[in-house]
């Protein structure tokens, strides 16, 4: 709701990797709020940073990786960037759940998925030894598994896509956290398991009050499912805004050509495409990132990054064909 106090609350975030020759912003200056209650869709093509800004709010960034910026203010705490690495392992899972995009390699082979539910239970102390079992049979239910009692008794390579990817959605709300993270959670499955794995989501949302970052590339899964996008080229927020409004009325230039590439036009009619490639993020151009590929650029455009320019109610786009100079 406006005027509600954010759950999460992002402020100039950045992340960097020195690579020889330079430095790679793979987050670059973001700025992100997310209500309880509220699903923000992050959209971006590959490489653009959804990932590593959702990897860097949970400081799971690994070296040479390093975050710089903040500070991240969640639910009363001023920035999870002070905070001690003991005191970070207890929010994530605990308050900030986490649905891996491949699941086969966030679970762990060699455990039940039984076992590994009730370790996610007792490491946060959400279950003691006798009650972890039932409550992760609960879980299992919960995410719409058949014969929960029997899968937990399961190994992830037993079970489909789809059923592992429930799995994780599972261990990540089996301590009712007030956000969750699903990074590209319908990645390398057929289209019934994908809507399927969405409505789930949005099920669980639903009785549990999340907050949810939806992270994905396709824009037809945030158009059904955020309540607010945020879309993201060469490591920046270049537009955010309402859903809809957004996809009514975009403003950036990125913007309106990743709708207009959605297929659906008359029969016969070749797909529009953005020409050009996504730039190297250790050589970004010096001013907007989306210059080189833009058919509206012009003198500002090279000069520096642009800042967000309000564009409508609660939409903002980096973008100086909203600069008063331009006029």
């Amino acid at each position: 709701m406006p005027g509600e106090t954010p759950l999460l609350r992002v402020q100039d975030l950045t992340t960097t990797f020195k690579i020889p020759g330079g430095v790679v912003r793979a987050v670059d200056h973001i700025s992100l709020e997310l209500r309880r209650g509220e699903t923000l869709g992050i959209v971006g093509e590959s490489g653009s940073g959804k990932s590593m800004t959702a990897l860097s709010i949970l400081r799971l960034v690994q070296p040479p990786g390093e975050i710089h910026g903040g500070p991240i203010s969640f639910n009363g705490r001023s920035d999870l960037l002070e905070l001690s690495e003991r005191d970070m392992r207890a929010i994530r899972g605990a308050e900030i759940g986490f649905i891996f995009q491949e699941p086969m390699t966030a679970l762990n082979p060699v455990f039940t998925i039984g076992a590994q539910i009730v370790e996610a239970l007792r490491v946060h102390g959400k279950a003691t030894r006798s009650g972890a079992r039932a409550k992760a049979v609960e879980l299992l239910e919960a995410v719409r598994i058949p014969d929960p009692e029997r899968r937990m008794r399961d190994y992830p390579h037993q079970l489909s896509g789809g059923m592992r990817q429930r799995v994780l959605i599972a261990i990540a709300l089996a301590c009712q956290p007030l956000l969750l993270i699903a990074d590209e959670p319908t990645t390398a499955l057929d289209v019934t398991i994908q809507a399927e794995i969405l409505d789930l989501l949005e099920e669980m949302k639903e009785k549990f009050h999340l907050a949810l970052m939806l992270i994905t590339h396709d824009l037809g899964v945030v158009a059904g499912h955020a309540d607010r996008v945020a879309v993201m080229y060469a490591g920046r927020v270049v537009e955010e805004g309402p859903t809809r409004q957004i996809f009514d009325a975009p403003k950036h230039p990125y913007t309106q050509g990743l709708l207009a590439s959605i297929p659906g036009g008359a029969p016969g009619q070749p797909l529009r495409a953005i020409e050009g490639t996504v730039p190297n993020l250790a050589k970004l151009p010096p001013g907007c990132a989306f210059e080189p590929r833009c058919p509206h650029r012009f003198h500002l455009c090279p000069t520096a990054p642009p800042p967000p320019y309000d564009v409508g109610p609660g939409q903002r786009a980096r973008c100086y064909l909203y600069d008063q100079r331009n006029t």
